[in-house]
């Protein structure tokens, strides 16, 4: 991308992947705040609201999807996770009385204080909550489990979330490569530690790194760890043909990705023989693992979800201001040595502390006061216009969410609840009661702090839809805008490059036309206009139609493609408009433009088939020309003439 706009003008440094200058250093750490998912709590200034819309729900359930597996008569699968040693069992959490700011120190056991992050602002009435994992407690609850999974006779999974967690979770990751490697790893450290292998990054840099040795010792190595194979439990595997497992590398294996579909397949998980089996789903901290263990137990007890007849679970997430664990990547650290970890305020008084252990992982959460006042509004308006119970999922036995029940119980009744069912359940309990309604075919709106609004809304929406990329993703911005989201599920980069080779783009953007109906919808509430409304209802109304008729794009050249598909969204949408009676001028409006495009259509999609199956030049892949784009993504005159004269 550099390169790219480089290319073109652009005054741009290089990127350095491995600064080793002062100045390489200053841009790398410029350069971190705008790569990937950084940019994420930038835009998203306000908390969540993820739903299917009415018209994929109804499709759903008209057209359920076939991946649902049968759960065995007889189920080992189960959630593994730690009893002690934890971030659960050790969270520590206050409420700040005053703005300020704090210090994150380790002091040693023989005194001398290290600052690890000074400078931490704090503002009045924000919720601060401090947790350790203790790495020796981890690694037992690691070979215990592998000790099970072999005498169960079940595969072994691990499921975390490097690619959030990117301080944390890689280093759980590692010590469970070192527990189920120790073997290999100790009998070759010598040389695996001049390789410099390092187990957090996964078996796969191992495999790598081995390369460069002479064959005998390579070979060595090899053997050694397919006897590690035979003697610990079969791994699951992220791609059984090319013998990549759960241990390969920390970001295959993404826990909200990865547990809906354990619970899809019947309980099970791909083995090396290619084959589904039962597994022991290791999710060593408990406070998220308890819930998928009770919807496995559901699921034991009463079979398979039937999407056909399952309600909808929607969600309301605490997200705005980096809130909880997902704000925590430059307040967590790995122990230095043996003695303490304190927060301390700018007096000196301690305002939270705890004891660790060489290696043991130090986490610092913080979550704003306005932020949490907005998710319990955004909580009351849901269960509002919708009728469904809204259930806070806050456990009264984890700090943090103690604090944060004290905060819903204030702000509740500010709010008009007459008539409405709001409740707070531990996440367990939650998950239960959710579940029972979702079987009974009844809807129910998750409240939820925000790792459970990643997990939740990938769950159920995978179990109701058979996938998440068809959910609504709105946030409700703090000063009253709104953001429209729908998720690229990382297939854009294999869409632009057919559409680049032989002029054939395969996105669905079903997406966009959801998150247009309820930015329509959003305009027409905050602007008390009509007109945005029925553009919205009539839009619904396309999309159901749209999804009915199966107008999404082919993945093969010279058939439907994105094109065509947003010219059959235009003709629906169009003839909802025609046919409306509420606004006149509208139906006037569209009656003309729905009989042209019906009229054309035939030579339209022929127009829009006959643009593809040659290579198509945009002027760029990251920073196309915008004219060149246009005229690819244009290429039906009959269809353009139409639009260009609304």
């Amino acid at each position: 991308a550099i390169k790219e706009l480089q290319d073109k003008g652009y005054d741009i440094p290089d990127y350095s992947d491995d600064p080793a200058t002062d100045k390489e250093r200053e841009l790398h750490q410029r350069f971190s705040s705008v790569l990937g998912s950084a940019v994420n709590p930038v835009l998203r200034e306000g908390n969540s609201d993820r739903r299917p819309s009415t018209a994929v729900k109804e499709h759903g359930k008209r057209n359920p999807h076939q991946m649902m597996q049968d759960w065995p008569e007889v189920s080992k699968t189960r959630v593994g996770h730690m009893t002690s040693g934890d971030f659960y069992g050790s969270e520590k959490a206050v409420t700040v009385a005053a703005a300020g700011s704090a210090t994150i120190e380790f002091v040693s056991s023989d005194g001398s204080v290290t600052v690890l992050k000074a400078d931490i602002p704090l503002i009045a009435d924000e919720i601060i909550d401090c947790a350790v994992m203790n790495v020796k407690a981890l690694r037992q609850f690691y070979a215990d489990e592998m000790e099970e999974a072999k005498a169960d006779d079940v595969l072994l999974s691990l499921h975390l979330k490097s690619t959030m967690m990117r301080v944390s979770d890689p280093i759980i990751f590692g010590h469970c490569v070192s527990v189920y490697y120790k073997d290999v790893l100790a009998k070759h450290a010598a040389v695996l530690g001049e390789l410099g292998v390092n187990p957090d990054n996964g078996v796969a840099e191992l495999y790598t790194k081995i390369q460069s040795l002479p064959e005998a010792k390579r070979e060595e190595i090899e053997g050694d760890i397919r006897e590690v194979y035979s003697a610990r439990p079969e791994l699951a595997m992220v791609n059984s043909s090319r013998g990549v497992t759960h241990l390969h590398v920390p970001s295959d294996v993404i826990i909200d990705a990865t547990m809906p579909v354990i619970v899809r397949d019947g309980g099970r998980t791909w083995g090396p023989d290619n084959e589904l089996h039962d597994t022991i789903a290791m999710i060593p901290d408990r406070s998220y693992s308890t819930i998928y263990q009770a919807t496995i137990e559901d699921c034991q007890k009463h079979g398979a979800f039937d999407p056909s007849t399952i309600g909808s679970v929607s969600n309301v997430g605490l997200m705005a201001q980096k809130a909880e664990e997902y704000g925590s990547h430059d307040k967590t650290f790995k122990a230095p040595g043996n003695g303490a970890i304190q927060v301390v305020d700018t007096s000196g008084a301690t305002l939270m502390e705890q004891s660790v252990e060489e290696g043991d992982i130090f986490r610092m959460c913080q979550t704003k006061d306005e932020p949490i006042q907005d998710w319990v509004k955004l909580a009351v308006n849901r269960a509002r216009a919708t009728g469904s119970p809204a259930i806070f999922w806050l456990d009264p036995n984890r700090a943090h969410d103690a604090e944060q029940i004290k905060k819903v119980d204030q702000f509740l009744p500010t709010h008009d609840t007459v008539g409405l069912d709001i409740r707070t359940m531990s996440p367990i309990d939650a998950m239960r009661f959710t579940l029972a309604r979702s079987r009974a075919g009844q809807d129910t709106i998750s409240v939820t702090g925000n790792v459970l609004r990643d997990y939740l809304t990938d769950l159920f929406p995978i179990l109701e839809l058979g996938t998440s990329a068809k959910l609504l993703s709105i946030v409700p911005l703090l000063d009253g805008g709104g953001l429209f989201e729908t998720g690229a599920g990382g297939s854009a980069p294999r869409h632009v490059q057919q559409f680049l080779e032989e002029g054939h783009l395969r996105w669905d953007s079903l997406g966009e036309f959801c998150a247009l109906v309820v930015s329509f919808e959003h305009f027409g509430e905050t602007h008390k206009n009509d007109k945005a409304k029925l553009l919205a209802e009539t839009l619904d109304q396309a999309i159901g139609q749209h999804l009915e008729d199966r107008r999404g794009p082919s993945r093969r050249v010279n058939e439907l493609d994105t094109r065509g598909s947003h010219f059959y969204l235009a003709l629906h949408w169009a003839e909802a408009l025609a046919k409306q009676t509420q606004d006149t001028e509208l139906q006037a409006h569209f009656t003309e433009v729905a009989q042209q495009l019906s009229a054309n259509k035939d030579r339209i999609v022929q127009e829009l088939i006959d643009a593809q199956g040659q290579p198509v030049d945009i002027g760029g892949y990251y920073h196309p020309n915008v004219e060149m784009t246009a005229n690819a993504m244009r290429p039906s005159a009959t269809l353009n003439a139409i639009v260009d004269a609304i």
